[in-house]
């Protein structure tokens, strides 16, 4: 059987991986596409390292799109990553009739609407599994395996940069600064770790999902990102105290007018599965209306891991390359005809459970004037932690767990308690999840 030719853009770390990975396991990946899988072309700006990685197996440039324009390519794997060269080494490939696998999730998070519609004009796949939660088959789990279900929510821990912060911390006591030290030492946070902490890459990766388990176009711009950056030592102590424990989700959950896209640090209760999630390693949990909660763990980076995802959409796109367009299975599950207008809704219409942490002077009163203003509000609370204070100290810190509220009341009521006078700075919020 002729094997179906792939053109590599990008040997780094996924790269370098997909390469070993296609190599070692070519005999089980040829019996499973039922043709051989052969990379003969690769690009990198690197060509030393292009040639000691495939031992001069196959050729080796540095022009990606001498990649993109090579008639003998049917594949092109884009592993560059960013915006900028990865949409037009993309919309090229397309252009060229040539079928894409991609590990971009910022590009498709973006871009996706533009790149899906071009793709579905000229007739050609787009597949992105390793985009999202790197080896974890996520993608194929909601767009195929769950096709029965309507999605009510899915919620993820999908950056194993931040998880790994955010265990360090809960484990040894230590700052964020401390351990964001360590986590770069280690090769977990990049030099330049910004798009990590500050819930950016998450959003990404949540907004792929949301498009999938709703049928919705990407929509990045819409999502709520907060990172883990003002996160304290004292509030995931507290946390733990109260049963909880903190970890940075994803979340895409549908209600009646909308769709909630949210990445921000979240009190998760310790018993459940997802606040279980330790180190760098990632976990989605999706709610289908049939099959009720799925939960989806693994490794969400590094070279094999993602290389793995990478490979089943090789696998998927030499199945499917000769299956007429119409039969395949739709870039984001549903039909790009019915696709639904639901809108994203605005923070201010989320409805969750809060944790509150107040720092307050230490007098009788205030507790009654904080749960005044909270029932003024139509919050509930759900449990209540008050520090006693040490000797000699004139404040203390409250911490409020509330019921499931809308956000606007959460902000009316964080606004007058702030006013207060006996309340000492700005009131610190973390968001509740049950995930019932």
């Amino acid at each position: 059987m002729k094997p179906i030719n792939v053109g590599l853009i990008g040997i780094g770390t996924v790269g370098g991986g997909t390469w070993t990975v296609l190599k070692r396991n070519a005999e089980e990946i040829t019996r499973r596409a039922g043709r051989p899988i052969q990379i003969s072309v690769v690009a990198d700006k690197n060509v030393e390292l292009a040639k000691q990685v495939t031992g001069g197996a196959c050729k080796v440039t540095d022009d990606a799109f001498a990649v993109v324009n090579d008639p003998d390519v049917e594949i092109v794997v884009e592993l560059i990553g960013g915006y900028g060269i990865a949409k037009e080494v993309v919309m090229q490939s397309i252009a060229n009739g040539k079928h894409v696998v991609t590990a971009n999730k910022a590009l498709l998070a973006v871009h996706g609407t533009e790149i899906f519609t071009a793709a579905q004009q000229k007739g050609v796949m787009v597949a992105f599994e390793a985009a999202v939660a790197g080896g974890i088959p996520i993608i194929k789990a909601l767009r195929e395996g769950l096709t029965a279900n309507r999605i009510e929510w899915a919620a993820g821990i999908i950056n194993g940069t931040t998880n790994f912060i955010l265990s360090e911390m809960r484990d040894k006591g230590l700052s964020f600064d401390t351990v964001l030290k360590e986590a770069q030492r280690l090769g977990y946070a990049e030099a330049d770790p910004t798009f990590d902490i500050e819930g950016v890459d998450a959003a990404h990766k949540a907004t792929l999902i949301s498009a999938i388990a709703f049928g919705i176009p990407v929509q990045f711009d819409k999502a709520y990102v907060e990172g883990i950056t003002k996160l304290e030592a004292s509030d995931i102590k507290y946390a733990e105290q109260l049963g909880y424990r903190i970890k940075l989700l994803g979340i895409a959950k549908r209600r009646s007018k909308g769709v909630e896209l949210r990445v921000h640090p979240t009190l998760i209760p310790a018993k459940r599965l997802l606040a279980n999630v330790e180190g760098a390693m990632n976990a989605v949990l999706v709610k289908g209306d049939a099959v009720g909660a799925t939960l989806y763990y693994g490794k969400g980076a590094g070279a094999e891991p993602t290389a793995s995802s990478v490979i089943a959409d090789l696998v998927d796109v030499t199945r499917l390359a000769t299956a007429d367009a119409a039969h395949r299975v739709p870039h984001l599950a549903f039909q790009p005809d019915a696709m639904s207008n639901l809108p994203i809704l605005p923070m201010s219409e989320i409805e969750t459970g809060y944790y509150l942490r107040l720092r307050v002077e230490d007098k009788p009163g205030v507790l009654a004037d904080i749960t005044r203003i909270l029932a003024d509000q139509q919050i509930s609370i759900d449990a209540l932690l008050q520090r006693e204070p040490e000797e000699g100290e004139g404040e203390t810190d409250i911490i409020v767990l509330t019921h499931v509220c809308k956000e606007s009341a959460a902000d009316a009521a964080i606004a007058k308690i702030e006013a207060l006078p006996a309340q000492k700075g700005k009131v610190k919020r973390i968001r509740l999840e049950e995930l019932q």
